[in-house]
This record gives structure tokens, C-alpha cells and sequence, in this order.
């Protein structure tokens, strides 16, 4: 005689929190990890720079915190949904936390979305549009992205984009590193374009 027939209920309450265990999500973050090599020269006077990183513009699908991928043999028209792999917050906020956090360190600048900023004092504004986001496992990520670049004082305007492919390995984790990857690349390009470099296409 078995312990479960014995005791069913012991039992069934086993079952399902071993059930529950196996459907934990896994969470991903798109912030950088280590430090962050500037690719570019920082501005004259760039300790006195203030950004301000707009909400990230991009197509309704994305704007969850699960993971949204392209089937991989598909006929370009097909996505999944990950329920179980999911980013730390909604895939905008992540995205505009990294973008900010990024072209911070990258430019010597204080994120005035996160800190604030002292009156008077001159603000970049950087307003971030996400065309393009297929990211296949075991393939690649492909992403297209523009932004624009306005001081609040002023009605000049920059406008610049750019495609960025990182080719990823099987796994969602190697998925993510591939997103992660591309964001610190797009973070490189904004910092540039600020920085005097010209815009990265």
C-alpha cells in the first residue's frame, strides 16, 4: 500500500506545489551589467548634462512584460508570447530605464527622469521610437529604432535612427543577452549623436 492511498490529501497538496514550482516564471533585465566603456567623448561641460528620457514609443504587442518572439520557420506573420520568460517590469519601462541608465554613464550626464533637476538647468530631451523588434531564438535579433534629441530651451530638433542585428544562440536566456545586446548598442548610437559624433544609421 502506497503513502498516497493512504494519505490522497497529503498527497494532491504535493502535486500541486510542485505544480506551481515548475510554472515560476523566469524574469530577464535589460539593465547592463559591469562597466560601461564610453564609445564616444563626452560634451564640454558634461557634468553639468541633464537628459530626459521620454516614454519609448512602440507597437502595442510589446508593451507587456513577457516576452514577445518571432517564430523561428515562420512565415514572418507569426509571434509567441512567453508567459514564463518575462522582463523585471513592461517591456517599455525596461527599455527606457536601460536606454536612460545607458546613455548616462555613456555621456557623464545625471538621468533627470530618475533624479530630477535643479532650476535652471539645461535638459535634453530624448524622444526613442521602436520600429522593429524580431528576436528568433537560435537566429538573431533584428531591431529598428529612431529618436530625436531637443534641449527643453530650444525648437532645434535631431532626428536620427538606426538597425542594429545581434546574432543569439538556443535559449531564451541567450534570446534575452541578444535584446540586451542590442539595447546597449542603441544606447552607444544616441550617446554618439549627443556627444557631436553625428547620427549612426
Amino acid at each position: 500500500m502506497t503513502v498516497c492511498s493512504l494519505r490522497p490529501a497529503l498527497c494532491a497538496a504535493a502535486l500541486f506545489v510542485a505544480g506551481c514550482a515548475s510554472t515560476v516564471p523566469q524574469f530577464y533585465s535589460l539593465a547592463e551589467t559591469g562597466s560601461v566603456a564610453a564609445t564616444g567623448s563626452a560634451p564640454s561641460g558634461s557634468s553639468s548634462l541633464f537628459i530626459e528620457m521620454a516614454p519609448v514609443a512602440m507597437p502595442e504587442r510589446f508593451m507587456r512584460p513577457q516576452m514577445v518572439v518571432r517564430q523561428k520557420d515562420a512565415d514572418g506573420a507569426q509571434v509567441d508570447i512567453l508567459e514564463q520568460h518575462r522582463w523585471s517590469s513592461s517591456f517599455e519601462d525596461e527599455l527606457r530605464d536601460a536606454l536612460g541608465s545607458g546613455v548616462a554613464q555613456r555621456l557623464g550626464a545625471v538621468d533627470a527622469t530618475k533624479v530630477g533637476r535643479p532650476p535652471g538647468a539645461k535638459v535634453l530631451r530624448i524622444g526613442v521610437q521602436m520600429r522593429q523588434l524580431d528576436a528568433i531564438e537560435g537566429t538573431r535579433v533584428d531591431a529598428a529604432f529612431s529618436w530625436t534629441l531637443r534641449q527643453l530651451d530650444e525648437d532645434r530638433l535631431t532626428a536620427c535612427r538606426a538597425a542594429i542585428s545581434e546574432p543569439v544562440a538556443s535559449g531564451t536566456d541567450a534570446l534575452a543577452a541578444g535584446v540586451r545586446r542590442v539595447t546597449a548598442r542603441l544606447a552607444d548610437s544616441i550617446a554618439k549623436s549627443v556627444s557631436g559624433g553625428g547620427c549612426v544609421g
